[in-house]
This record gives structure tokens, sequence and C-alpha cells, in this order.
């Protein structure tokens, strides 16, 4: 018997010259027009501790009031568990809009036990992933919304290391979404311990084997230029929203006694290179590493989790014969369809519970409301009281005081009569004489 292996044909690519204008040189502008037309998402998480200039540097980066005045708790009441908020604001800059979606995690890092802090910020972006996959398993997949993490910027406290709650965060979530490490505050520590610092920082991610966003290099003129920017990482940063006149030069930084540190100054503050990298030349590439890399970890991990189990179910009952296999299943039925009557139950239990409790809170504030007129007609029943009393008194007393009055006029009037008889009398008597 013999063998014959036959080649596949092989493709030869050959670069045609073309005679004239074809059109498909526009593809670019196409793909443009409708970018612009659609829009465009980003989701930015922002995550450290409270007091680093969080939303100082997200107000700054987008040169908007993004985040309004915060009202800080009260010294003493520290959040005891870490909040995700997430809020989304809608930009548009030279006719090309932006929805922006900023993740906070408030309470990170403040509590005094900082054990397992970040489960609720791992879940929000399982959560958001989740949702992803089911909506691609819908029908119509044209209205799918991307909600998925593509950025996080991680502040780090000014000091001398990274803390083991910074390793552990990251260590976590590295593989689940793109991490930007940055130095909050960086205008308390003097240019050389600046550098000091960022040394020390990369030195412990490299050591515990932690995977930060790496800049891609194809899209640089130059291997060093991206290298020398890969260098400036962390960022050290410093956010201000108020703007400095320096000698009629508007710009916007800090004013401290013994000068001034600017927000878009190299020299004083990596701001420049984050803005640049984040949101000028690498928002693409974010949401590309996120959609590409680690979405289709979570994608793939989840499908071969569900395939294992399909598997190790279909082997399992290969094995059996027709019978034990439909009284199992028929026993599996059965046990469905007890556990949805038992869910059921419980779903009309919780919800007779809530009405019952609504209409107990119903007939304690109408019993209250009751109460409370009753207080208030008691109330003024007894200043109606009170009034006509007072009334009554005034009136007895006004009718003294007439009847002091009417005994006072009768007495003067008898003594003026009397004293009119007098006259009369003597002018008789002098006239007697006369005559």
């Amino acid at each position: 018997m013999v063998l014959r292996t036959e080649t596949p044909p092989t493709v030869t690519c050959v670069d045609k010259e073309l005679n004239g204008y074809v059109g498909f040189a526009n593809l670019p502008n196409q793909v443009f027009r409708k970018s612009v037309k659609r829009g465009f998402e980003f989701t930015l998480m922002v995550v450290g501790a409270t007091g680093l200039g969080k939303s100082t540097l997200i107000n700054s980066l987008f040169l908007s009031s993004i985040y309004e005045d915060e009202k800080y708790p009260v010294a003493g009441t520290p959040n005891k568990t870490v909040k995700v908020q997430n809020s989304t604001v809608y930009l548009v800059e030279g006719g090309v809009s932006l929805k922006l979606t900023l993740v906070d995690t408030p309470g990170f890092g403040d509590a005094i036990n900082n054990t397992k802090c970040w489960k609720p910020i791992l879940e929000y972006i399982d959560s958001k992933y989740e949702e992803y996959l089911n909506a691609e398993g819908h029908v119509n997949r044209s209205t799918v919304v991307d909600n998925r993490v593509h950025c996080c910027l991680y502040f780090i406290s000014p000091g001398h290391g990274l803390k083991p709650l910074d390793i552990e965060f990251m260590k976590q979530l590295h593989e689940k979404v793109n991490i930007v490490p940055v130095i909050g505050k960086a205008d308390t520590l003097t240019p050389e311990e600046c550098v000091e610092f960022k040394a020390n920082v990369m030195r412990e991610i490299e050591n515990n084997d932690i995977k930060i966003y790496q800049f891609p290099v194809d899209e640089f003129d130059e291997e060093e230029e991206a290298q020398d920017l890969q260098a400036q990482l962390p960022f050290a940063v410093v956010g201000s929203n108020t703007m400095l006149d320096i000698n009629g030069k508007k710009l916007r930084g800090r004013m401290y006694p013994w000068g001034i540190a600017e927000v878009e100054n190299p020299d004083h503050c990596d701001f420049i290179f984050l803005r640049n990298l984040l949101i000028r030349t690498h928002m693409q590439d974010l949401k590309d590493v996120t959609n590409n890399v680690l979405y289709e970890n979570f994608r793939c991990n989840k499908l071969a989790a569900v395939t294992s189990v399909n598997l190790d179910s279909k082997l399992a009952s290969s094995n059996r014969n027709p019978l034990a296999q439909f009284e199992i299943e028929k026993k599996e039925h059965q046990e469905r369809l007890k556990n949805m009557k038992a869910g059921m139950e419980k779903v009309m239990e919780e919800k007779v519970k809530e009405k019952m409790s609504k209409m107990e809170e119903q007939k304690n504030e109408l019993k209250l409301k009751h109460d409370q007129a009753l207080k208030h007609l008691e109330k003024m029943k007894k200043e109606i009281e009170a009034k006509r009393t007072e009334l009554r008194d005034a009136q007895k007393a006004y009718d003294e005081l007439q009847l002091a009055s009417g005994v006072t006029v009768n007495n003067s009037t008898s003594s003026l009569n009397s004293t009119k008889d007098k006259i009369s009398s003597k002018k008789t008597k002098s006239t007697k004489k006369l005559f």
C-alpha cells in the first residue's frame, strides 16, 4: 500500500500598483466618521486611601468639575467597609463625545483591619465581565454596553516603599484590570526622595511578580522613547483645580510659602506623562488590552469550568444503563421542581412578610399621627379654657371697676348739689337784709 501525500497549494502575495484611484484608501475615514458618530466609552477606577488627592487629580485630568466638593467624614468615624460607587459623565471635545464612568472606592485602607478589603472591588470587576459575557450571548448583540473597567489608578502613599496592603491588592487584581500605579501628593517629597521612592516601588513590584500596565512599543517611532516613558512609572503626580496668575501667566498649581508646585510642569511632577499616556495616546490601547487579554482570560476560565462540569456529567452518565439513568434524571427533575417550589414559596413568604411589615409601618404611622392629633386637640382645649378663664377674670375686673366708678360719680353729684343749696341759701339771706 502506497501512501500519497499532497502538499497544500502555496499562496503568493504580490504588491500590485494601481493605475488609478479605487477608493479603499478612504476606509480609515469611514471608520473615523462611524466612531465619532457612535461615541466612545471608557471606565476608570481610582483606588487609594482617603486624602491622597484622587478627586482633585481626576478633575485636573479632564479639566472639569467631575467630583464636586466632597463631604469628608467626621474624625474618629472611619468607614468600616469598602464601598464601590460609580458615576457617569458625558464629555464633549472637538465634536467627539466620551462617556466616562468613574468608579470610586471610598473606605479602602481606612479601617484598622484591612483584611480582604479588596474583595468588593474584585467582585465589582468580575460582575462587569459577567454582564458583558451574558450580553454577548443574547440574540441582539448590537446594543452591548461596555461597562468593564479599562484602567485602575492605584494611589500609593508617599513614603519609603509599598505597604503590605498595596502589594496584596495589586497581586489580587493584576490579572483582572490594567493597573497604573500613582504616587499621590508627590509635592511632599523632595526630587531626590521621589526618585528613590520610585525605584523602591518598582523593585518591590518586580520582586512580587506584579503585572502592571505595559505601554506598547509599536506605537512609537523608537523603542528607547517607549522605555523612557515606562521608566516614569510609578507616576508622581500633583493635582490642583486652582488657577494661579504668575507674572501674567495663568497656570494650574499649588502655592506654598517656599514656592509654587506647577501641575503641568514635568520638572515638578509626572502629571503631563500620566495625562498623555492615559488619555491622549493610550486610552484605546487600554480598552484593547482589557478586551483582548483580560476579558478573554476571564471568558476562557468561565467557559472551561462549565465545559468540564458538563464533560464529567456526560462521562458518568455513559457508564449507566438506560433505566438507571432514567431514574436518576427523574430524581434530579423532582429535586429541581422541589427546589423551584421551595424557592417560590420562599419568595412569596418574603413578599408577604414585606407587605405585612409595610402595613405594620403604615399602622404605626397612622397611630402616631392619631396620637399627635389628640395631643394637639387636648392642647388646644387647654389653651381655649385658659383664655376663657382669663376673659372671665377680665370681665369681672371690668364690672368691679365700673361699679366703683358709678359710686364715685353719685357721691360727687350729691356734694355738688349740697354746695349749690348752701350758696342759694346765703344769697337769699343777703337779699332779705337789703330789703
